[in-house]
């Protein structure tokens, strides 16, 4: 991951949107590198939505790691995804000094989404559309905050896994890609650290039950990411986020799993 001017997308996910400490670590690190590097961040928020379904005593049902989204639900999970988890952190980037600007994937067509699968609801497939109002708000100095939530060409909100959505923006934007998730990376069958993993060694591991559940979407997001995007992508922990600030300087090395195209 040279250093460039290529725009850095960072994905957040997991329990890091209730760690005010750790958003604040991270909006900081981001506002030193933000007029060297433009920078967008995707989020999902499944926590959110996990307390909202139990509180609406409606069931959790997941298929290949994805939440089967009856369409009679979206109301509600649009509203954790794209309000309240979308405007906390919006909040928390506003209280540490950033122009955040919270938005979803269907804003000024930023991302394609269709249906899935059917059997999954209103579960949206995302891929790359228009960046020019996103550019133009990293061009002015903001950070964009893109919720998973998109929207089809009929108008229908859709669920995004925001693995899935952190690398169509990535792929709109043309830019570098970090997800950061409540693991420090990939971790073999003794729990260390995985510094680099291509398409072979992955689906072996996940052949032999190491990678497994929710990290299989996420490995393949990133294998998918690294072969459309021809560079690097990361996979990392968000408890340390001032480590991104190796990713903003252009040395991947010193953080998280790297994925590779598989030219490499």
């Amino acid at each position: 991951m040279e250093q460039s001017s290529h725009p850095v997308v960072i994905k957040l996910g997991g329990a890091v949107l209730s760690s005010t400490e750790t958003l604040a670590t991270l909006f900081q690190t981001i506002a030193q590198y933000q007029s060297s590097r433009p920078i967008a961040i995707v989020h999902g928020g499944g926590y959110l939505v996990d307390e909202l379904m139990s509180k609406l005593q409606f069931d959790t049902v997941k298929k290949h790691g994805l939440r089967v989204t009856p369409y009679d639900q979206i109301p509600f999970i649009a509203g954790a995804l794209a309000g309240t988890a979308n405007k906390l952190l919006q909040g928390e980037g506003i209280k540490n000094g950033l122009k955040a600007v919270g938005l979803c994937l269907g804003d000024a067509g930023l991302c394609h989404v269709e249906e899935l699968d059917p059997e999954l609801g209103a579960v949206g497939r995302p891929s790359a559309g228009d960046p020019t109002v996103v550019n133009a708000i990293m061009q002015a100095g903001g950070l964009p905050i893109i919720s998973s939530i998109g929207l089809t060409d009929d108008g229908q909100m859709m669920n995004v896994n925001a693995d899935d959505a952190a690398v169509a923006v990535a792929k709109t934007l043309n830019a570098e890609l970090v997800l950061l998730s409540d693991v420090s990376g990939v971790l073999d069958e003794n729990k260390q650290l995985i510094p680099e993993l291509n398409e072979e060694k992955a689906n072996q591991l996940i052949a032999d039950g190491v990678i497994t559940d929710g990290m299989i979407v996420k490995v393949k997001a990133a294998l998918e990411a690294a072969d459309d995007l021809g560079r690097a992508i990361i996979v990392a922990g968000w408890r340390t986020p001032e480590l991104l600030a190796h990713v903003f300087a252009g040395d991947e090395h010193s953080i998280g799993t790297g994925f590779y195209p598989t030219t490499k």
